[in-house]
């Protein structure tokens, strides 16, 4: 079959299924395209003429777009995707962050970039970055080390074994991520007689891996010898669909579990086993049952060191790990016991094992005790209420003055928990809600109370700022009959929000909950959290007598902007706004944006936690100092692998 290497990849996608537990169903829904002159008339030519069944979508920058097909996947769980098309250049270059995201967090993406002509007869081209020691680099070498494959197709045949090769890591549960085919623009306009076999229909099966039997042994003889196992729910599981499958495990053998970000909403928060979010951003409850488990059964997880709160969590004397994974490498992590396999599947085996044992955990009262607690601290956030007069001016007088100043500037009293948990009160049990940087994962982590499943989607592998309004466009294209809420702070959210745009374009109604504290809240926290004072972390003006960034607080209209836009926004400033507000968004047709005026320093701390971060181990602060020996101390107890 004559056709162009564009029009062979087309054809290509069009033709790749997927069956898990025996449903099949296109793989690619669509491709999302920003053209230029490095794909517009190659891959663009090809499907103005021979689309198939892709749909196309115009996204209005490559990051964001590349984040919508990430999240769109994500909330897919694996089993659909859309891929992403850009020029060379700028275009590819924008395109990286979001390769990085998708790799981090073991999310299929494929991504199709422009390149230099593979010729390079018209060296330099537009757009084209010249390194004399190898004049075959482009911009899309920097992908390679953020891509679990990559690729440059400099003649036409080579399209058959990268595009098997992109299949079979784009269908790879354990080991996926981004997938990148660099294009050279002059490539994909050549023909080729590519062989009809190329385009038969293939249907790619998802197995269910269960772990080998001598694995299995000795999962089941290190669990016997345990008294207070913890089970780590993790995104594998949501991905496995082994969400109803842990719930029963855990409740036959009462093992309490807590959850990561990417495993949280896998099952409903009330369930009397589930601690809730564990590790840096977890709770009180699922931190003070991880220090003293004797065994950590993470089941689909990385053990990120917010997982793990730097692997200081795990106290206990005899700790050991047992590890189900489908991921060798994931598996083999904590030098624990590995079960290479299936989350479901290997679950239910387990079970089974373990029931001819008669096995039972030693619990009484201790996870009970736990949650009662964390119900009454969770109280506790909600219904937290700035006072000026709370403060005693003689301890806290800076902080005092530091409110005093944001409450003027922003005109609000709103703290941050409060006004999580009225958003939780007030929004609908099937509603997703999407983030992924700065305060609010913590918060959401310990706080959010999900009732069902796959309602939390947190991109927090890589917590990159800017993926919370593209992700909730691609979570609303993946789930269009339900009410998606981007929880996104002013900063994040002013590095990249245009994909609004393209949710007005495509009737795809999403609703954004921007936190505006005028600042880099998080971040901020973690500099005076650690000694430092303020510095280019609160969005102040320039102090022209002294020439730095230490004057008064800058605000921003955030309403205002969306609404150009054609964006319905509201502006928030009280808890009647507020619910005022979110009950009218709910009933707009269009994308809606609530501005909500919060206050600093009103968002949640660790709860018996530590994140091992770099701290100066010299410096003329007495308080950086003192910050340093406390980084030893807990170091010190902190596993060394």
């Amino acid at each position: 079959m004559k056709l162009t290497t564009s029009q062979a990849l087309i054809k290509f996608l069009n033709m790749q299924y997927i069956m898990v537990d025996g449903k099949e169903q296109p793989l690619f829904k669509g491709i999302y395209t920003i053209f230029g002159h490095g794909n517009v008339l190659g891959i663009g030519q090809a499907l103005e003429e021979k689309r198939g069944n892709l749909e196309i979508y115009q996204g209005r920058n490559e990051q964001g777009m590349a984040h919508a097909a990430i999240a769109f996947a994500k909330q897919k769980l694996h089993r659909q995707l859309i891929a992403c098309t850009s020029s060379v250049g700028p275009g590819s270059a924008n395109m990286i962050t979001a390769a990085a995201t998708a790799t981090a967090n073991n999310i299929p993406l494929l991504l199709l970039p422009g390149d230099i002509f593979a010729s390079r007869q018209p060296d330099p081209v537009l757009q084209q970055v010249e390194q004399p020691y190898d004049v075959s680099l482009s911009t899309n070498d920097a992908f390679r080390p953020v891509s679990k494959y990559w690729d440059r197709i400099t003649r036409p045949e080579q399209l058959m074994s990268a595009m098997l090769n992109a299949m079979r890591v784009l269908t790879n549960q354990g080991e996926t991520g981004a997938v990148t085919i660099a294009l050279p623009q002059d490539v994909q306009a050549e023909s080729y007689d590519y062989p009809s076999s190329f385009f038969k229909k293939r249907v790619h099966k998802i197995r269910r891996t269960v772990p080998i039997s001598d694995e299995l042994q000795e999962a089941v003889k290190l669990m016997t010898q345990k008294q207070k196992p913890l089970i780590i729910c993790g995104g594998g599981v949501r991905y496995s669909k082994a969400g109803e499958t842990l719930k029963e495990f855990a409740s036959r053998f009462q093992i309490p579990f807590a959850e990561t970000q990417a495993g949280k909403s896998a099952i409903s928060s009330d369930h009397p086993l589930n601690l809730g979010g564990i590790g840096v951003t977890g709770n009180q409850a699922a931190n003070n049952i991880a220090k003293q488990a004797d065994l950590i059964i993470g089941v689909g997880t990385r053990y990120t060191d917010f997982t793990t709160a730097s692997k200081q969590l795990f106290q206990h004397e005899d700790v050991d790990f047992l590890t189900i994974n489908l991921s060798d490498f994931h598996a083999s992590k904590l030098d624990g016991q590995k079960l290479v396999g299936d989350a479901k599947v290997t679950l239910e085996i387990l079970s089974e094992k373990l029931h001819e044992q008669q096995y039972k955990t030693k619990y009484t009262n201790e996870i009970s005790d736990a949650k009662l607690a964390w119900e009454q601290e969770l109280s506790r956030l909600y219904n937290i209420n700035y006072h000026e007069d709370q403060y005693e001016p003689e301890v806290n007088d800076e902080l005092k003055h530091h409110l005093l100043e944001y409450v003027e500037s922003l005109n609000t009293t709103l703290t941050q928990t409060t006004v999580l948990g009225k958003i939780n009160t007030l929004i609908d049990s099937t509603s997703i809600i999407v983030g992924a940087a700065g305060s609010l994962p913590g918060d959401l982590q310990r706080m959010w109370i999900n009732r069902e499943p796959e309602t939390y989607h947190l991109e927090y592998g890589y917590s990159c700022m800017g993926y919370e309004i593209s992700g909730a466009l691609g979570v609303k294209m993946a789930e269009p009959d339900k009410e998606v809420y981007a929880m996104v702070g002013d900063g994040s959210y002013m590095m990249l929000h245009s994909e609004l745009i393209t949710s007005i374009q495509e009737n795809r109604k999403i609703n954004v909950l921007l936190f505006d504290n005028a600042s880099f809240g998080c971040i901020n926290n973690l500099q005076m959290g650690h000694g430092m004072g303020s510095i280019g972390t609160e969005f102040r003006m320039r102090n022209h007598d002294s020439n730095e960034l230490n004057g008064g607080i800058h605000t921003v209209d955030f309403a205002k902007s969306a609404s150009a836009y054609g964006v319905k926004t509201y502006t928030v400033r009280t808890l009647d706004e507020l619910e005022s507000a979110f009950t009218d968004a709910r009933s707009q047709s269009i994308s809606t944006l609530i501005d909500i005026k919060v206050l600093p320093k009103t968002m949640t701390d660790g709860y018996d936690s530590w994140w091992h971060v770099g701290v100066a181990d010299s410096s003329e602060k007495k308080s950086v100092q003192d910050a340093y020996v406390q980084k030893e101390q807990e170091l010190s107890i902190a596993r060394k692998y």
